[in-house]
């Protein structure tokens, strides 16, 4: 293990981590240069490098997959079935992870698929590798998918041996976790939503684990202002039931109102605010990103777009930095 501390210090050996450093202390910012890499990386007051560091969303998984490998260049055709599939994500994730335009002074997080973690990167785990090589602190994907639409929102689908997954998740080195449903209008199918994320985080947060919180508002959504207004107060009502020992991030869709999220972003309980690109052009993310204060990316799509396999190593790592050095920006607002 390198020996500077981790973003969020948990201390002890791998397998044996737990948390003891989050909240005020996560809060807290020290301008001195002699700081260690990454000690405040989620301090919302942070200024300059610290401030601009985004999380990268490489957990695409179910029936992304496909779409994704599209993008990057490889059809269907390319791959007989799932266990090739899931061999072509891996280097393609390999690929960027070991980029060095993909590094811990642009990239504070990364959130993985679950093939991903348990997976190997240059002979190291993924979730070391990305901490001790990278600096850059690990995160698993614990949702299993959108169950049916009900009420203009889909809450997640049941999370089987949720309890042996955490613990999974904490002996490959993962410091939390994150989890994603989908809103499109305001209402019950709203609150419903909430409820589960929080009641899923109470769970998560008993392992010693920091869960994101993700309740997407569809950019599609004819009600989307209206809808992130809701959300907001949904969000604040479950923020301010949380223990004085208890913090979450939040990952939410970009919202059409101007620093919307403010009071969210200064919560007690809040360690970080992120933004999801959401299905957004890069160049379009960027833009809203940039109008709202205190809050960074935790892009997907908008981070690899633009790179193919067919690229050589050096016009990858360009069009990588690029893209990451473009997320940093709008990130530092």
């Amino acid at each position: 293990m390198n020996c500077h501390n981790h973003p969020f210090d948990r201390g002890g050996t791998r397998g044996q981590r737990q948390i003891t450093a989050r909240d005020s202390r996560l809060k807290n910012h020290s301008s001195s240069s002699s700081t260690p890499r990454g000690s405040h990386g989620l301090s919302q007051t942070g200024q300059g490098q610290e401030r601009g560091r985004f999380i990268a969303a490489l957990d695409q998984s179910g029936g992304s997959t496909p779409k994704d490998l599209k993008l990057y260049g490889i059809e269907a055709e390319a791959y007989p079935n799932q266990e090739v599939m899931l061999d072509l994500v891996h280097e393609m994730r390999t690929r960027i992870i070991t980029s060095p335009s993909f590094d811990g002074a642009r990239i504070l997080g990364a959130i993985l698929f679950e093939d991903t973690m348990n997976r190997y990167i240059e002979g190291t785990p993924t979730g070391d590798y990305l901490w001790d090589v990278k600096g850059i602190v690990p995160f698993l994907k614990i949702d299993k998918g959108l169950a049916e639409e009900s009420h203009g929102a889909q809450v997640m689908k049941p999370i089987p041996d949720l309890n042996n997954l955490l613990k999974s998740a904490i002996s490959k080195g993962m410091f939390g976790t994150k989890m994603r449903s989908l809103i499109k209008e305001p209402g019950e199918g709203l609150h419903a939503v909430v409820a589960q994320q929080f009641a899923i985080a109470q769970q998560i947060l008993q392992f010693g684990l920091v869960p994101i919180v993700e309740p997407e508002v569809d950019i599609h959504s004819p009600r989307k202002a209206e809808t992130e207004k809701q959300l907001k107060a949904a969000l604040q009502s479950e923020l301010d039931h949380l223990g004085e020992d208890q913090s979450v991030i939040l990952k939410l869709t970009l919202p059409e109102v101007e620093n919307l999220y403010h009071e969210l972003v200064e919560h007690p309980r809040v360690l970080r605010v992120l933004a999801l690109s959401g299905g957004y052009s890069r160049a379009e993310a960027t833009a809203r990103l940039a109008r709202h204060q205190g809050v960074i990316a935790s892009f997907s799509r908008a981070l690899t777009e633009g790179l193919t396999v067919t690229q050589s190593d050096d016009d990858f790592d360009v069009a990588l930095g690029e893209a990451a050095e473009t997320i940093t920006d709008a990130s530092r607002t």
